[in-house]
């Protein structure tokens, strides 16, 4: 298995697609553009929305992205899941590959394989799939592509079913995940269930449009949009059971314990504080960044609850002036090679 930095994975994700024939698309801004629909960014395929719809044509078929994405309101909210949590954050980084009516399942199966098991070294023995309960395509085309049998399960709605709210594109999905523990403890029933099993990329097979009354009414192409965490690949491919033990993490977290001037013991101590000031940190950097101010209303809201939650988590392991900003210098000098705007604002957002 390929050990990676969480920027060469990014890098490599973007290559990999590119070499199949995908436009490599820049990150859009966290705030959405003309979608009252949306507070903040929260997939990939968010920017091509209206190309999904058919509302919007682009001149390529094929692309691929790293997206900025914060869960934080409605349907995806990981708020009070962040700290105690090995892997969920407000902000984080989707990695996806989108058809806009080109290809469909078997190419989005066959090179989400390719790219896991011969480029990246995934070993098969610790890879799950699921597919949708009626979806015996997918089911077929992954046994066809390698996958064992009784190591692709079904699932309903509430977990192979991936809508970007209560309207818009939606369709069947089949996601993949990565077994942590023991390899002659895993078991299926522990799939969508147990923290060993983490899901690491999910593959959206975009079919219909959404209405409010419930209504599915059929895309004018099948579409793929995919989104996989970064930071948990950063995980499997640095050998560490959470997300914060990365690269990624690491030494926003060492700059906390540097500027809080405490021991190894006390950081352990206060670990879920540190991870959650750390996620926070980069959450705040990134929506300054892309404009937005703390405020009473709305993403300004948002932003403003981030940045008190950091504070407050902040003061409980013993600060007593503020120290966000020189937390954010980091995240700014670990992403701003790949994010430049981010330099660019430096000083203004610290």
């Amino acid at each position: 298995m390929k050990s990676l930095s969480t920027n060469e994975i990014r890098q490599y994700w973007l290559d990999y697609f590119a070499d199949h024939g995908h436009m490599v698309v820049g990150s859009s801004s966290l705030v959405p553009a003309d979608d009252p629909t949306l507070l903040l960014i929260n997939a990939g395929m968010n920017q091509f929305k209206d190309t999904f719809l058919g509302l919007e044509k682009r001149d390529y078929k094929r692309a691929t992205t790293s997206q900025k994405c914060m869960r934080v309101s409605g349907k995806h909210n990981d708020l009070d899941n962040v700290g105690p949590s090995p892997r969920h954050h407000t902000f984080f980084e989707m990695l996806g590959n989108f058809s806009f009516g080109d290809y469909f399942k078997q190419d989005a199966i066959t090179m989400a394989w390719d790219l896991l098991v011969n480029k990246l070294g995934l070993p098969v023995e610790r890879l799950w799939f699921t597919v949708y309960t009626d979806d015996d395509e997918a089911m077929r085309l992954w046994i066809e592509t390698g996958a064992a049998p009784e190591r692709v399960l079904r699932f309903g709605k509430k977990d192979n079913w991936w809508s970007m709210g209560d309207t818009g594109p939606c369709g069947p999905c089949s996601e993949i995940h990565y077994y942590w523990g023991d390899l002659d403890k895993q078991v299926a029933d522990g799939v969508n269930k147990d923290d060993e099993y983490l899901e690491i990329w999910n593959l959206v097979f975009m079919q219909y449009d959404a209405k409010a009354d419930g209504t599915l009414v059929p895309l004018p192409a099948p579409s793929v949009d995919t989104g996989g965490g970064l930071e948990r690949f950063a995980s499997i491919l640095q050998g560490k059971d959470n997300n914060y033990d990365t690269d990624a993490f690491v030494p926003i977290m060492d700059r906390i314990q540097q500027l809080a001037g405490q021991s190894d013991a006390e950081r352990q101590a206060n670990l879920y504080r540190y991870r959650a000031i750390a996620d926070h940190a980069r959450a705040c950097t990134f929506m300054i960044g892309d404009g937005v101010l703390p405020g009473n209303e709305g993403r300004s809201y948002v932003l403003r609850m981030i940045l008190r939650r950091a504070a407050r988590f902040g003061k409980l392991i013993g600060f007593d002036q503020p120290f966000l900003a020189q937390v954010a210098e980091v995240v700014i000098d670990q992403m701003g090679s790949h994010y430049t705007d981010l330099p660019a604002k430096e000083a203004y957002i610290l």
